[in-house]
């Protein structure tokens, strides 16, 4: 899997990144790399609760997050 993390920076000098392979993974941070790292974690916690749940085939997985 690979996923694209989309950034930009607010008015009001806070950074937001969003994956949007991922509906709903969208994290705030003061820095780039900050909203980044929230964001890539968020989306980890969102595919291990899937798989959890049965939505993911079980196999091994490769996952890349890549700046957009």
């Amino acid at each position: 899997m690979r996923f694209f993390v989309e950034t930009e920076q607010e008015a009001d000098g806070r950074w937001i990144a969003e994956i949007l392979e991922i509906p709903g993974v969208m994290k705030y941070g003061n820095t780039r790399e900050e909203a980044l790292a929230n964001a890539e974690a968020l989306a980890l916690r969102v595919i291990a609760e899937r798989i959890e749940h049965g939505e993911h085939i079980v196999g091994p997985i490769e996952i890349t997050f890549a700046a957009a």
